[in-house]
């Protein structure tokens, strides 16, 4: 295996949900870094369809992370830990990707939004933060606390910030071979 290739995959195994972050702030550099990964990601007809808001006020910070739990489903109560919450808005895809979407029937924008969310949480590991991606929250609350257009979606919520544990989780994942085939399914 080559060293690159072999730094990458590095990095891809460090990466993982964390739940639980320190009181540390982070660095605006890094954020910004981790914007510019997600910014470079590739696109369905480099479309870009994304935003990327950074919620890093307190109050508002809490606002949002209390949208991303009820009392009903106990779920996500640590994004109230993370310093920075980053909301990932749908931006409209342009002209060509619209059409690769009708016509394929294959929906381009939320792969593209996937892709650089992934990015952004790669660049965040390699910076030294844990994120945690979460599509489990009140989209017309967070949608209204942030302003955001009522045509548009926010999609989805990354948490980050310095992780309180660094201990590496061991991954469960289904079998390598479970997962690939050669030239046939």
């Amino acid at each position: 295996m080559n060293e690159t290739f072999s730094d990458f995959l590095s990095l891809v195994i460090k990466r993982q949900s964390v739940r639980s972050y320190s009181t540390w702030s982070i660095e605006p550099e890094k954020i910004e870094r981790c914007i510019e990964a997600a910014r470079l990601a590739p696109s369905a007809c480099n479309s870009q369809p994304w935003k990327f808001i950074v919620v890093n006020d307190p109050d508002l910070r809490y606002q949002i992370a209390d949208a991303t739990s009820n009392r009903i489903l106990p779920l996500n109560h640590f994004t109230k830990e993370a310093p920075v919450l980053i909301v990932v808005v749908r931006e409209n895809a342009n002209f060509t990707s619209k059409m690769g979407e009708i016509i394929r029937d294959k929906k381009f924008t939320l792969m593209d939004i996937g892709i650089a969310t992934v990015h952004f949480c790669l660049q965040a590991t390699s910076e030294g933060l844990g994120t945690c991606i979460l599509g489990w929250f009140d989209e017309s609350r967070v949608k209204k606390l942030l302003k955001i257009p009522g045509a548009k979606r926010a999609e989805l919520i990354i948490t980050v910030g310095y992780p309180k544990d660094d201990t590496i989780r061991d991954k469960k994942r289904k079998n390598f071979n479970e997962i690939h085939s050669l030239n046939s399914y």
